[in-house]
C-alpha cells in the first residue's frame, strides 16, 4: 500500500469549494475528497464549512465518522 502525501492546514483551506474545484475535509489525521457528495456542494454541508478538520465538530453530528467509509482518502494532515 503507498503512502497517503502529507499536506498542510493550509492546503486543505484551499480545497474547500470556493477557491478550488476540490472539496476537502479531514477528519483524525486523514484528508477526504468529498468533491462528489451532494451534501457538500459549494463546500458547506449543513454549519460545516469544507477545508478544514472536522474531527472535534463530528461529537456533534448525527452520524458516526462511518460516514468517511464513502469518500477517498487523499491525504494526511501535517
Amino acid at each position: 500500500m503507498t503512502a497517503l502525501p502529507e499536506y498542510s492546514k493550509s492546503y486543505l483551506a484551499s480545497r474547500n469549494g470556493q477557491d478550488r474545484t476540490e472539496i476537502w475535509v479531514a477528519y483524525n489525521g486523514i484528508i477526504y475528497d468529498v468533491t462528489e457528495s451532494r451534501l457538500w456542494k459549494n463546500g458547506k454541508h449543513y454549519e460545516h464549512w469544507a477545508g478544514q478538520d472536522l474531527t472535534e465538530e463530528l461529537k456533534d453530528a448525527p452520524h458516526t465518522e462511518m460516514v468517511f467509509l464513502k469518500f477517498k482518502a487523499v491525504g494526511t494532515l501535517k
